[in-house]
């Protein structure tokens, strides 16, 4: 953890960024770094994951919660001494060997450089509709990616063979030379040459992976999106990632979703909103109206003298939290809708209207021309 970068530096905010510049940076980096725009770019690919993991921690509240507080360490598994910094702000004993381990002064074992890794995480996108998104839903996705070989079983060995432990460094993955200094004498370590710091020797590699344990192949995975999600919602799916290497356990994969806009809601966190057009006679004398909402229709009574853009509350019509069930509210705003085809009898009614319902019963007409009247004189 000690060679990581800070996550907030990582996507290039400052620590305490809104939800929103979260998820904004990570949109334009992902885009920036994405494989597929650097097709074999190794650099880029490292960005592209450390842009991933950053997001991952960053636009959870929980994890981001304990970051903020105890750094890499308190979003980290492995980490010493529960998750508080370690020891003196080292991850862990590791972390410590491998400072000395050059000097031959810790970690007399002879740790082995390449042992156990996690495989790499996979990140893909998927649209989803607004109903979705509100209710959840399970889909079933395909992809294409490196799987462990079913021939060797991920050992990279041919079947009714096993790897063999190096002969030259015993297993350990490293040799160590001696060398006389003024100071004295120092010890320093490198990978075995022979096995390439496995430890072990694959002297009859699988046929299928080339003695590489893994096969790309095509898989396909039911994935369940809760009820609550958002535009740029991260689901983190655990072991669906590349195959662990050496024995190490799977990577994951991490589902970005995009939600399609609604052709009459528009979402504000877990609040809906919606614009009605009313007509002049339903805002001066009120009226029943059907309102529809995600789940159903319910009548509403606007009250007499409904002005335009006044806007309504129903409670509970929202969008249900994703870590709760408590559900927004949808906010109906009223719009004045004015007819644009009158003939000529509805234009005489109209102006008829107009001389029976004088400036007195407008009380915002009546209270602007006071204004204007006071303005110029």
């Amino acid at each position: 953890m000690a060679d990581k970068r800070d996550y907030y530096e990582v996507l290039g905010l400052k620590k305490g960024a809104s939800e929103d510049e979260i998820k904004k940076a990570f949109r334009k980096l992902a885009m920036k770094y994405h494989p597929d725009r650097n097709p074999d770019d190794k650099e880029a690919e490292e960005k592209f994951k450390e842009v991933n993991e950053a997001y991952a921690v960053l636009s959870d509240p929980e994890k981001k919660d304990k970051y903020d507080r105890f750094g890499h360490a308190g979003v980290d598994p492995n980490a010493g001494f529960g998750g508080a910094g370690g020891f003196g702000g080292f991850g862990g004993f590791e972390d410590i060997f491998d400072m000395f381990g050059g000097f031959g002064g810790f970690g007399g074992g002879g740790r082995r450089r390449n042992g156990p890794a996690k495989g790499s995480d996979i990140q893909k996108s998927m649209s989803i509709s607004f109903e979705d998104a509100a209710f959840g839903v399970t889909k079933e996705i395909k992809l294409n990616k490196y799987v462990k070989c079913k021939t060797c079983q991920g050992s990279g060995a041919a079947p009714g063979t096993s790897k063999k432990t190096c002969s030259r460094c015993g297993g350990t993955g490293e040799v160590r030379t001696s060398q006389r200094t003024p100071l004295g004498t120092f010890q320093s370590v490198s990978p075995c040459p022979e096995c390439g710091g496995a430890g072990e020797v694959n002297e009859t590699p699988c046929g299928d992976c080339g003695g590489t344990g893994r096969v790309q192949d095509t898989v396909t995975i039911n994935v369940n999106i809760p009820a609550g999600v958002d535009n740029d919602s991260v689901i983190p799916i655990r072991g669906q990632g590349e195959p662990g290497i050496n024995g190490g356990p799977d990577g994951d994969l991490y589902l970005v979703l995009n939600v399609k806009p609604h052709k009459l809601f528009e979402r504000r966190g877990q609040d809906l909103w919606l614009e009605i057009p009313i007509s002049f006679n339903q805002a001066a004398l009120g009226d029943e109206i059907v309102i529809p909402t995600l789940e159903d229709k319910v009548s509403y009574k606007i009250p007499a003298g409904t002005q335009p853009g006044t806007v309504f509350r129903l409670k509970g019509k929202g969008i249900k939290h994703i870590k709760s069930n408590r559900k927004g509210d949808l906010y109906v705003k009223v719009m004045l809708e004015v007819p644009t085809k009158l003939n000529a009898k509805q234009k005489k009614a109209i102006e008829h209207m107009g001389k029976e319902v004088t400036n007195e019963c407008y009380k915002r007409k009546s209270s602007f021309k006071d204004a204007v009247k006071e303005f110029f004189s």
